[in-house]
């Protein structure tokens, strides 16, 4: 989503709906035109907003980024990618090309540019060099995280060093909607399967960034809050991926 008429009305919606917080990137292409929208949104006092009540997430170049939102801070700022653009997924330069990158987030964070950092898309092996030479250890760390994808070494690390962990591609790129055994878990629920993946994430104390170009889909989506999973309908999509390990995004795993 990168048009103006096409975001304006989600992220209207969106905002009335009660979510607060934004999470882009530099590669999707729509930091200038999400800047103009949010600002139309501050100024408008039917939504009853104002910039310090929405934290906003980007990946990259922080103060490119900051200029075309027009904003003096970020809430969030992540390192995108562990590898490097170009380079082979083997070569020692991704390492030490991340800890230049992280440090140049720290340094940002202490000037009051960002004020939270983290990371995305790290194995076990990336965040554990980092968290071996970093000064500040990162607040997020965000990755593909849903039923078919429990990447429990990498939970297990967060939870040691108390790194929220932020879940993307909650629905498997929309796969997930029509995936058998969550269905035979959807049907005994009156909510439609997006919803149970993303209470799923969020009873699991798990950030969740759910996307649509639909505002009717944002109000469903935003609808989470108001309703529990049981226990066992918890246990029974843990064990998901136990049976079928899928990912539908990037695989950092072969990256130095």
């Amino acid at each position: 989503m990168k048009t103006e008429d096409i975001l304006k009305p989600v992220l209207e919606q969106a905002i009335r709906d009660g979510y607060r917080l934004i999470d882009s990137a530099t590669v999707y292409k729509n930091e200038q035109v999400l800047g103009k929208i949010l600002n139309q949104i501050f100024n408008d006092s039917s939504f009853g907003v104002q910039r310090k009540d929405i934290f906003i997430t980007s990946k990259l170049s922080v103060n490119d980024s900051l200029e075309r939102f027009g904003l003096e801070y970020f809430d969030l700022y992540l390192i995108h990618w562990p590898g490097t653009a170009k380079k082979k997924l083997n070569d020692p330069i991704n390492q030490e090309n991340r800890m230049g990158s992280y440090r140049a987030l720290e340094t940002l964070y202490q000037q009051g540019k960002v004020r939270h950092i983290g990371v995305s898309n790290y194995t076990v092996k990336h965040l554990e060099h980092l968290i071996e030479h970093c000064k500040i250890i990162p607040h997020v760390h965000q990755f593909e995280l849903h039923p078919r994808l429990v990447q429990q070494d990498i939970l297990n690390l967060c939870a040691k060093y108390q790194i929220q962990i932020q879940a993307y591609s909650s629905l498997g790129e929309g796969k997930l909607l029509t995936d058998k055994s969550i269905l035979d878990i959807v049907k005994k629920e009156k909510n439609d399967t997006a919803q149970v993946l993303l209470r799923w994430a969020i009873q699991h104390n798990w950030i969740v960034i759910p996307k649509s170009s639909n505002p009717d889909r944002v109000s469903s989506n935003a609808k989470v809050l108001s309703f529990e999973l049981s226990e066992e309908e918890m246990t029974q999509l843990d064990t998901i991926h136990k049976i079928d390990t899928q990912r539908f995004c990037w695989d950092p795993t072969e990256i130095y």
